[in-house]
């Protein structure tokens, strides 16, 4: 498998909406408590992004074995990653396994010195993992998918990077939670619109491959406010965020880009086609996330 082939199969495009997350919470951790543990700190961003890769991995693995039936053989060999680069099945399920293993034994490792709330994260983030593209209903091909892909890519990747910072100053609480889940609001909102915005373009190919996602449920014109109103809401808990002195002033400039976000998601409500109009969903998340990064760093480097 050459280079290029592994990126594609880990989908190394799309972890700019786990390393974004990872930067916020390390940010957040030095502006509150003005504390880093740099070794456990990389650490967890190696075993972050393994088991990433090994996830994305996973959803392609799982889709080429599920795709058996007629309609979803084309599916198999013209679109899924496996199929047109002819892998080994067999090899891709085994480098999946090993991703899995070592960033579960780095993971291990990091708790044994922080505690047991990032035991509680890690499994819920394997588990997320896990099912999120295996067992015999994966929640990709549920309504499910969008809350859980926000959630845990950008609130508790965000929370861990916080927590494996502060562990031997903060106690565990909701009143340590609190300010983090309002804070990440709106990489959680960005996150989860870009698995909509690909349930949305793949509304039909998903029928035929029987998943039933949120789209499928609201209908295309519903999943489309959906989409709109997820930005919204991401922005406002942006500003409250800012407002109660959880984030610096100086990241109240992501509103700059609301502009280019606003023209892409028109871009997208117009036409709604996989590999013409979805990249804006993902233009947008990179545009919100590493804004929300810079501004979020600057006002940590000025204290204002």
């Amino acid at each position: 498998m050459s280079l290029s082939v592994f990126l594609e199969l880990v989908e190394i495009k799309a972890k700019t909406a786990s390393v974004f997350p990872f930067l916020l919470g390390t940010f957040f951790a030095w502006y509150h408590y003005q504390q880093l543990h740099p070794v456990y700190l990389l650490l967890f961003f190696v075993a972050m992004l393994m088991f990433n890769m090994a996830v994305d991995a996973n959803d392609n693995y799982q889709d080429y074995h599920r795709a058996t039936h007629n309609q979803a053989l084309a599916f198999r060999e013209k679109t899924n990653i496996i199929g047109v680069h002819h892998l080994d099945p067999h090899r891709i399920g085994w480098l999946i396994f090993w991703l899995i293993a070592v960033s579960a034994a780095l993971g291990l490792f990091i708790v044994s010195r922080t505690g047991w709330p990032l035991l509680v994260l890690g499994l819920f983030s394997y588990a997320v993992g896990y099912f999120y593209a295996g067992g015999p209903r994966p929640i990709s091909s549920t309504p499910f998918g969008e809350f859980f892909s926000g959630i845990t890519m950008g609130f508790v990747i965000f929370l861990i990077s916080v927590y494996i910072n502060t562990y031997d100053i903060i106690t565990f609480n909701w009143a340590f939670v609190w300010p983090v889940l309002l804070s990440s609001g709106l990489a959680v909102c960005s996150i989860s619109n870009l698995l909509l915005a690909n349930n949305i373009a793949d509304e039909q190919e998903d029928r035929e491959l029987g998943r039933t996602t949120i789209v499928y449920y609201l209908g295309k014109p519903a999943a489309l406010k959906l989409f709109v109103t997820l930005y919204v809401v991401g922005f406002i808990c942006l500003i409250v965020a800012v407002g109660l002195g959880y984030l610096p002033k100086l990241t109240l400039l992501t509103l700059l880009t609301l502009p280019l976000v606003w023209r892409n998601t028109r871009g997208f409500l117009a036409r709604q086609i996989k590999k013409v109009t979805f990249p804006l969903a993902i233009k947008n998340l990179f545009l919100i996330t590493l804004a929300q990064v810079i501004f979020f760093g600057l006002g940590v480097l000025v204290n204002w």
